[in-house]
């Protein structure tokens, strides 16, 4: 096991009716002039933004809405919330949403607490955070588990790149979780949140530290969980037991605690990133597309880790731990296509790709091949190319 810190300050509220919290939460750190954030409209159909709202209001609380976040969020969108923060004066950001509307909150946040400064000039560490606004969230789909990691994500569409940010200020202060508010989901989001949940862990997961079986054991735990009621809430988005567990599950993927102790690989994401920036695809689809091709490129790095994941998740019995390996493999996969997510590039609505665009991407992801990818197998720009090319065929 290797040194590490571990941070993780959200503070949870879940259960039934937990959205009723939100104004005396807004209220207990700090926030009198809030910023609400959100994206295409789904909160107000439901009724949960007039909801907060109104709970806002009767606590003498003030508030703006900013609604509009896209998936794989765009850094404009942030940097004109930056400008609709800083011109309410706006002492809170409070997103109501999923991972998209809470990384734009982030960067609201960040960029609000520091005018004058380029939010991507922030984003790309080019200028130091020391500061920034406090956060909320009302959670509405378990996937991201941007509201208990240290990370965000925004895309700058001028120069087509997805670009992350991992600091202690992208630590929200409160999230509100009310498994019932993701009943209405279209089930797509549902099973791209699956996806995001198990692939969180997964790249933590694979890795070369020996010796770490606590946390192993927590991870391998989670992925069982995610999978058991990832096919009930297939067949029942309903099941509040079922959402209950991915919506813990998603928060306890990303908030640090499956990778402890080791190093993380997260080269499926970096990858997935690319494809997400050039043709807008659902984050957790950009990873179900490229994650079968990623593993069988580099599973004989250490095999017998890919077999530890497939006898502790899958149950494999194979004593060989090739063979396991390629075993939890292909049960990974199927349970991916079991959820009628993509497990190919020719699956996503792009289609199977020019040779031209799998060139560029590898290039995107490696700096034009200036830095490598990964560190389970250090990918550089050959490589990437390689696994996007195995990937790209229906």
């Amino acid at each position: 096991m290797q040194e590490f810190i571990y941070y993780a300050p959200t503070e949870v509220v879940f259960g039934k009716d937990a959205e009723k919290k939100t104004a005396a939460e807004v209220r207990k750190w700090g926030g009198s002039r809030v910023l609400l954030v959100y994206g295409s409209g789904s909160v107000k159909k439901s009724g949960l933004l007039g909801n907060i709202e109104q709970e806002l209001a009767d606590a003498g609380i003030a508030f703006k809405e900013w609604g509009g976040v896209k998936p794989n969020p765009r850094l404009s969108f942030a940097e004109a919330g930056v400008e609709a923060a800083v011109s309410f004066g706006a002492d809170f950001i409070l997103a109501v949403g999923g991972g998209s509307s809470i990384d734009t909150a982030k960067g609201i946040a960040h960029g609000a607490a520091n005018p004058g400064t380029a939010l991507w000039d922030i984003w790309t560490q080019k200028v130091p955070l020391t500061k920034s606004l406090p956060v909320g969230v009302v959670l509405t789909i378990a996937a991201a588990g941007s509201e208990m990691s240290d990370s965000a994500v925004l895309t700058n569409e001028a120069i087509g790149r997805k670009q992350g940010l991992s600091t202690d200020f992208n630590r929200v202060k409160f999230a509100i979780m009310n498994p019932e508010i993701t009943y209405t989901l279209p089930k797509y989001q549902v099973t791209c949140g699956i996806v995001d949940i198990m692939m969180h862990t997964l790249d933590r997961y694979f890795t070369h530290t020996k010796g770490n079986r606590m946390t192993d054991e927590i991870a391998e735990a989670l992925l069982r969980t995610v999978i058991e009621n990832g096919r009930k809430a297939w067949e029942d988005q309903t099941d509040y037991e079922a959402m209950s567990e991915l919506m813990w599950c998603s928060s306890l993927s990303h908030n640090g605690i499956t990778g402890l102790g080791a190093e993380k690989d997260f080269a499926p994401h970096k990858i997935g990133h690319e494809l997400s920036a050039k043709y807008d695809v659902a984050h957790g689809a950009s990873l179900s597309a490229v994650w079968e091709a990623w593993a069988e490129y580099v599973y004989m790095e250490e095999p017998a880790r890919f077999a530890q994941y497939a006898r502790k998740v899958w149950g494999v019995q194979e004593d060989d731990d090739v063979e396991a390996a390629k075993e939890g493999i292909r049960r990974t996969v199927g349970y991916f296509k079991s959820l009628n997510m993509p497990v190919c590039l020719g699956e996503l609505d792009a289609g199977v790709l020019a040779e031209d665009a799998l060139v560029d991407m590898a290039e995107r992801a490696t700096g034009k091949g200036t830095f490598c990818v990964a560190k389970f197998k250090e990918l550089h720009q050959g490589d990437v190319y390689e696994i996007l090319r195995r990937a790209n065929h229906m």
